[in-house]
């Protein structure tokens, strides 16, 4: 940053407070940054002190920007304000900061920093405090401000030292040489002279330059022999790791529990829990490994770490079983310095501060989200992410996000920001340009309403969130136009969805579906993945074969190479079009839909996907659940994992796993118990099994309910309409709210389900899917899906009811006369708000027995 030139006034003037040394600059100039490049911090004291007297005589405003290690270099006077900014909360916390203050104090404002150099020791990312540098000596400049700093030329790379030099105004080399010390301005903006760039020695007060070739050559042959034996102008980040193999190579047991907890707190997390399981299993070796293929510095980002802590449990803790049946992964990591470096990069900086104001943070993200879609990337980026093509191939990959705070314990983030699946087919220039694209995406994605939501709800949303990226090959096959994996799925250690009262929470359950594990983990319209109770993978909570035919998955997720996109497909299509799917370890032939197809001259024969040849014919469930319980044992918690299936020719599976996080759970705690006898008069439902997050103990104060018998006769645009008005419903007030609503919550399907978004339900304590209008909505059992992830996050518990069901009781009488006249058809009409504040609601669920009730309390 050079800022703009024009004719220097006197009144624009500022003394360093040595005449010599001003005789030598021309002077300071109002809106000047000034960086000494110093190898003993005395030197840069020696500088700071008159400059300080001086600023303060001319009645100046002088603030001290403490955050090094080093002794203060100021002591507090009436004429100091000493500001104490934390570094270790991160690069976006001390940055911000930095910049609130700069705000505060305004125009005009004289400052002196700590040795930029200190902050290696709490980012241990050397292109980060370029970056710091970057962000605020511009901001000092705009507000007429002068400000001092240092640093240690040899703790930072020619990277870093090159972009401070281009974003400074004045730069001045300090060199030792023994008892000699002396100054060379390296760089004066606006302003020069036939000597000012060479060395100059102190004497008597003045700065004399070395204009003697000889006594040049001299001193600089003397600073050559000093350096070495000192380390090359590396990056900080780079030399950690030099310091890691050096550990490994060694017997010292101390010096290799040092560095890997150096490594850990700077490249996987600051959460304790997570910190604790990485260091219990992720060894040096590990970190070398993660670090080999790594773009940039930072964190990988909890998605990634969670991957990678729980493939070594499983080969550490189980390796006769794992060593075998668990695929390598192959996975890159764009670290979450990137993420930074391209925001500082696009001078997206002033745009992340206003976002991150209590006033601009809903209201400034729209404009923040255009910004990081139309980016650019630093050259050293961009370089990394076409060697990273070359590895790939034209393999298909997915772009992750992994952020900081994604898949921790209590934040899993699910489905919040982006994914994105990249054919990578073409020329490397055109590949290049998409994984940019996706790149850009997922950064977008931060900004998303329902992300900005979550985090604040979190209380997450002044906390540092930088975005790391998992990068990883898809697992799969190539079958003609289409890549798929042969199957994948969702599997959770904890079971507290149990439909039947046999079957054991602890055994855990699966999502399966077919291709690509999306619709594992997501809420498919007018489809289903295949759930199963792993203790009791083989009975369905379907009453016949047809039910467990019709509640199946019948559209696969794959990715089409000549279309270049993901897409959907019918299962029937690609049992026509594909001849070597595994569909004889998948499925099985409903022959009176094959009989039926033959007569009417259709493609036969009929395939439906129950995955009972999976279970039936191998090892799958004991491997799963090896699997689950090995993790819920490491973590000491519940987890909820992806994974996708490998399957050799007889039908055996490897496990890919791609992703493993804490379970989220509404709790633990023993329910209130449930009374004997409730009255007919006071009950509103009751269901055996079909709820979810365990035991459940809730007093409702307020209603929402759907009328399913007005929405059914909306427009889709009215039915939209419905969702919005829920929303701002259920914001009015801050009581605990229960929904009621036909079909599915949260669909994109207004025929299915109301569409809200979970941002506009985030706040309500019970959620209620009713299977209504004639069996056209029923409620989605999604468990293990991103909207589930949601619901018990928030501490929000889920209810499904059948009122044609056995065991299913509802009586919405009990809040409305159902029968009374015929009401308008019109959203709000659709509506239905209780008030129950003078009689509430009791909402007790029981995880053991199944049992769930909602009653009025006598």
């Amino acid at each position: 940053m050079n800022g703009s030139g024009g004719n220097l006034q006197d009144d624009n003037r500022v003394s360093t407070g040595l005449p010599g040394l001003d005789d030598v600059l021309d002077g300071l100039r109002i809106g000047d940054n000034v960086v000494w490049r110093v190898s003993d911090l005395d030197d840069y004291r020696r500088f700071v002190t008159p400059f300080i007297e001086s600023a303060a005589s001319a009645g100046r405003r002088i603030i001290y920007l403490r955050f090094g290690q080093h002794p203060p270099l100021v002591s507090k006077s009436a004429n100091i304000h000493i500001e104490n900014v934390d570094a270790l909360g991160g690069f976006e916390t001390f940055t911000g900061r930095v910049w609130r203050l700069i705000e505060e104090h305004g125009r005009g404002a004289f400052y002196v920093c700590d040795c930029l150099s200190d902050l290696l020791d709490a980012w241990a990312t050397d292109a980060m405090v370029g970056n710091f540098f970057r962000v605020v000596c511009p901001f000092l400049f705009e507000l007429d401000t002068v400000a001092w700093f240092a640093l240690h030329p040899d703790r930072h790379s020619r990277t870093t030292l090159d972009r401070i030099r281009q974003t400074t105004q004045v730069m001045v080399d300090v060199h030792r040489l023994g008892d000699d010390v002396q100054i060379q301005p390296i760089k004066v903006w606006c302003r020069q002279s036939p000597t000012m760039f060479l060395p100059h020695t102190e004497y008597k007060g003045r700065f004399v330059p070395v204009d003697d070739s000889s006594n040049a050559t001299r001193l600089q042959a003397g600073l050559e022999l000093a350096q070495l034996h000192r380390q090359p102008l590396l990056d900080y980040w780079d030399r950690l790791f030099m310091q890691v193999v050096g550990a490994l190579e060694g017997d010292d047991q101390e010096q290799v529990a040092d560095i890997q907890n150096r490594v850990l707190n700077v490249l996987i997390s600051r959460d304790p829990r997570m910190l604790d399981l990485a260091r219990n299993y992720l060894g040096l070796e590990d970190l070398l490994a993660i670090r080999a293929r790594m773009i940039g510095s930072g964190y990988i980002g909890g998605k990634a770490a969670g991957m990678l802590i729980a493939r070594s449990i499983l080969l550490t803790d189980k390796p006769d079983i794992w060593q075998e049946c668990l695929e390598p992964h192959d996975s890159s990591y764009l670290g979450s310095d990137a993420y930074y470096a391209y925001l500082v990069h696009n001078g997206l900086w002033p745009a992340i501060m206003r976002q991150r104001s209590a006033d601009g943070y809903f209201s400034e993200a729209s404009e923040l989200r255009q910004g990081l879609l139309a980016g650019s990337f630093p050259p050293e980026i961009r370089a990394e992410l076409e060697r990273l093509l070359d590895h790939y191939g034209q393999y298909p990959i997915l772009v992750r996000s992994s952020s900081l705070q994604e898949d921790g314990f209590g934040n899993a983030f699910a489905g919040k920001y982006d994914s994105v699946f990249l054919i990578n087919q073409g020329a490397p220039e055109h590949r290049l340009a998409a994984l940019e694209d996706a790149i850009r995406q997922v950064y977008a994605s931060t900004m998303s309403e329902d992300a900005l939501v979550y985090r604040k709800q979190h209380k997450l949303d002044q906390k540092e969130e930088p975005m790391a990226l998992l990068i990883q090959r898809v697992n799969g096959r190539f079958h003609g136009r289409y890549y798929l994996p042969d199957a994948a799925g969702v599997g959770v250690s904890r079971n507290t969805f149990a439909w039947d009262t046999d079957m054991n929470p602890a055994a855990g359950m699966v999502r399966l579906v077919m291709g690509l594990g999306t619709r594992a983990v997501d809420r498919i319209e007018d489809d289903h993945a295949c759930v199963m109770a792993l203790d009791y993978p083989l009975r369905q909570p379907f009453r016949n074969q047809d039910g467990s035919y019709r509640f199946s998955q019948h559209l696969l997720d794959v990715l089409d190479l000549r279309e270049g996109k993901l897409s959907t497909r019918p299962l029937s299509q690609l049992t026509q079009e594909v001849s070597d799917l595994p569909l004889s370890h998948l499925g099985e032939v409903d022959q009176t839909a094959s009989q039926r197809a033959r007569e009417l001259s259709l493609p036969s024969p009929v395939w439906r996907l129950t995955f009972q040849p999976l279970v039936r014919n191998g090892h799958f469930v004991a491997r799963l659940s090896n699997l689950l319980s090995a993790l819920e044992a490491g973590y000491s918690h519940p987890v909820d994992v992806e994974f996708t299936l490998h399957l050799n020719s007889v039908g055996e599976p490897t496990f890919n796993l791609v992703q493993c996080r804490p379970l989220a759970t509404i709790g633990e705690a023993t329910a209130t118990e449930i009374p004997k006898e409730i009255p007919g008069s006071n009950l509103l439902f009751r269901t055996i099994g079909h709820f979810m997050g365990g035991n459940i103990n809730l007093e409702i104060q307020r209603v929402i309910r759907v009328n399913a018998s007005v929405y059914s006769q909306l427009t889709v645009s009215q039915k939209y309409e419905v969702a919005s008005l829920v929303g701002e419903q259920v914001r009015a007030e801050n009581s605990k709210t229960m929904l009621i609503g036909p079909g599915r919550w949260g669909t994109s399907s207004p025929e299915l389900g109301v569409p809200v978004r979970f941002a506009d339900i985030a706040g309500v304590a019970a959620l209620v899917e009713v299977a209504e209008m004639d069996g056209n909505m029923v409620p989605d059992l999604s468990y293990g899906s991103h909207f589930f992830q949601d619901l018990v996050e928030a501490g929000i518990a889920y209810v499904a009811l059948f009122p044609n069901g056995r065991n299913c009781i509802y009586q919405p009488n009990q809040l409305v006369d159902i029968d009374g006249h015929t009401q308008e058809i019109t959203p709000l009409a659709a509506i239905q708000s209780f008030d129950l504040r003078a009689t509430p609601l009791q909402l007790t669920g029981d995880v053991i027995s199944q049992n769930l009730v909602c009653y009025f309390q006598d």
